[in-house]
């Protein structure tokens, strides 16, 4: 990769965003919109609130991630434009990887928003620091980006690329832990469970919200989010095609 590229596609991709004022309000609002839903469900529960809104400051912007990412880039091949770049300099990790960071650094901002929201608003208690909150949940984001960004070479029109919500995003939020302990479910599931990364953002969410300090577990389950991040990248970029068939 190069560097200069990599900003400079980076700086592309933010601009665009930056104009997009719907994506933008999907990006900032509807999380802590669903955060004040979520608290009016658990508002005279509030362990119960706790427990549940730390799993979904972690699960909104993963899906909101993974359905905007997967339709931007689809756009960007559909009209042409992944196309055209890829005639210049512009090499598939250097388009991946600055959609990757351009994205990720908006997940911060959106992680950011819905935590200040859920501490300050609604009152959400964990042990340790809203800090790591921030953390897991954008780590979480780029993790949907990557995920997004590879499943879009296999989606011809915006409602295909919709279609891999059911996918990609529903057995993993039903296999993460939030409704039966993973410890609890039949073998076959926990393998699966075992298998699917958004179990180990949980369980770092989790594990924040138990502990003070950040455990072994907690960072453990942070490598292996950022790894699984980095190895849907590097497949999106081994399966990106300049066209739509």
């Amino acid at each position: 990769m190069n560097p200069r590229i990599l900003a400079a596609t980076t700086g592309r991709i933010l601009r665009q965003l930056r104009h997009d004022r719907r994506t933008v309000a999907l990006l900032l609002v509807v999380p802590s919109a669903l955060l004040a839903l979520v608290h009016s469900m658990y508002v005279d529960q509030p362990s119960t609130f706790d427990r549940v809104a730390l799993v979904m400051l972690g699960f909104f912007p993963f899906v909101v991630m993974f359905l905007v990412t997967s339709i931007a880039m689809l756009r960007e091949r559909t009209t042409g434009t992944l196309e055209r770049l890829l005639t210049t300099p512009l090499g598939k990790l250097d388009l991946l990887f600055g959609y990757g960071i351009a994205f990720g650094l908006a997940a911060v901002l959106q992680a950011a928003v819905a935590t200040v929201v859920a501490y300050g608003v609604f009152g959400l208690d964990t042990a340790g620091n809203s800090g790591l909150v921030v953390l897991v949940a954008a780590l979480n984001a780029v993790l949907a980006v990557a995920l997004g960004l590879f499943c879009s070479a296999f989606a011809r029109t915006e409602f295909q690329a919709v279609q891999f919500m059911p996918v990609v995003v529903v057995p993993q939020l039903l296999l993460c832990g939030l409704f039966v302990p993973r410890g609890e479910m039949a073998g076959w599931l926990q393998a699966v469970s075992d298998a699917l990364p958004l179990s180990y953002a949980v369980e770092a969410l989790q594990e924040v919200g138990a502990h003070a300090e950040p455990t072994g577990t907690m960072w453990r389950d942070v490598a292996v989010v950022a790894g699984a991040a980095a190895l849907a990248l590097v497949l999106a970029a081994a399966t990106l095609r300049r066209r739509s068939g």
